[in-house]
């Protein structure tokens, strides 16, 4: 039979959703994006918009006739809502490892399966993909779960208690993705810093995993502030194969508002711990994620914000605006208009634009190394170690590293021609 999986959301779902396709298709099953007689939905929930695109697609899949499976943090959150939606195989966050085993079943029987689990008591459920088909880069999943409660968000609700891979098993699986020919590695999870089996936090986890041979880069998805202790950044400082670039999710730029939030730090700590950061390495990425339009998010409180980004100096931000989840302190706080959130979403988005722009401008007539991720036109693309987009002039064989000058920066896209290698 044929198959397909759409996924929504966050590196944790598609880590999640590449492991079903290997399974299917070491089960026997086929893929086809066209004419699929098992469709997988594997929902997000994080904003209203995601819930809505999880509900769209799931009413066209019905449309179909093909046999339906849904799972994710969408129908964990609206449990009752899609048993309502006549789901033939429905999940929550678990048992995403047992899809081979539930659609068996489900084509022996005919029988509609859903099953949810509420408890945010949960072990870790454990998956293992060998090679990623959908990315030159490699996902692991670490760790899952979260227990911050930051007051705008639904995650912890629908993703349990933190739980984390087991320190062996995930340097097995980078060996083996490494074996079968990735050169880049990002370790992700729903509260990616928070990782510990065993006594191994993520440091240990990343300092094992840097000595495999061929791994060329460790990336990490995202990270919070609070956990770049001082282990951590020693590791920064004396392990080159950590990727150049660090993602840390600010979310406000204004004490008021990171306090309403339930955040675990003011702008202060913030700043102090970015200068730590910058003293180990000067031209390291640093991105964040922006959420706009929260609860009491006066006109001082943005303009505060729009300062304190200034200050930092991002090299890009994600923005987001607030949206409303049901069942957070944020939800029955005072809501800011929807008209002010887009005029304050798009004056972000200028801004990082501008940030972005000049952190790449910065390494015009540098020498930088990429990993081939794609084609485009006469280009090459990859990635370097600092999360910059090149397009490199001619086409060279993916998932190999090329050296290359960069040459200009155009409208945020930034180009290279390869020269040799000093290390060769």
């Amino acid at each position: 039979m044929k198959f397909k999986i759409i996924t929504l959301g966050c590196k944790v779902n598609t880590y999640e959703s590449e492991f079903m396709l290997e399974s299917m298709l070491t089960s026997g099953y086929f893929y086809d994006d066209v004419n699929p007689d098992i469709i997988i939905i594997n929902t997000c929930s994080v904003t209203n918009m995601a819930d809505r695109k999880s509900r769209k697609l799931i009413n066209q899949a019905k449309k179909t006739g093909a046999i339906l499976v849904v799972a994710g943090c969408s129908s964990q959150n609206h449990q009752q809502e899609y048993q309502d939606m006549g789901i033939d195989i429905l999940l929550g966050n678990k048992d995403k490892s047992q899809i081979v085993e539930l659609i068996n079943k489900y084509l022996k029987d005919k029988k509609q399966y859903t099953n949810f689990t509420n408890s945010r008591i949960l072990p870790f459920e454990n998956m293992t993909v060998k090679k990623f088909t959908t990315h030159t880069r490699a996902f692991i999943k670490i760790q899952d779960g979260c227990h911050n409660f930051c007051s705008y968000c639904i995650i912890p609700y629908v993703r349990g208690n933190p739980r984390s891979k087991n320190f062996n098993e995930a340097i097995e699986e980078a060996k083996t993705l490494v074996k079968n020919g990735h050169k880049e590695i990002v370790l992700t999870g729903i509260h990616t810093g928070s990782y510990n089996s065993d006594n191994h936090d993520l440091a240990d986890l990343i300092r094992e995993m840097a000595q495999i041979d061929g791994l060329d880069r460790i990336r990490i998805s995202s990270i919070e502030i609070t956990e770049l202790n001082s282990k951590f950044l020693e590791l920064l400082k004396n392990e080159p194969k950590i990727a150049n670039h660090l993602h840390i999710p600010m979310q406000s730029g204004s004490d008021e508002i990171l306090k309403k939030m339930n955040r675990k730090y003011d702008k202060n700590y913030f700043k102090e711990k970015i200068k730590e950061i910058r003293k180990i390495r000067p031209n390291i990425s640093i991105t964040t994620d922006c959420i706009v339009g929260h609860p009491f998010e006066t006109d001082a409180c943005f303009l505060e914000y729009l300062d304190f980004i200034k200050e930092i100096n991002f090299s890009k931000l994600h923005v987001f605006p607030y949206s409303i989840r049901s069942g957070t302190p944020s939800a029955s706080m005072p809501q800011i208009n929807d008209e002010v959130k887009k005029e304050r979403v798009k004056t972000l988005l200028n801004l990082s634009n501008k940030l972005e722009n000049s952190y790449y401008q910065k390494f015009v007539n540098q020498e930088l190394t990429i990993i081939a991720e794609e084609y485009y036109k006469d280009y090459t693309v990859g990635f370097t170690s600092n999360y910059i987009k090149i397009y490199l002039k001619g086409k060279y064989p993916l998932n190999k590293e090329y050296h290359c000058l960069i040459t200009k920066v155009d409208n945020s896209h930034v180009f290279a021609q390869r020269i040799p290698c000093p290390n060769k």
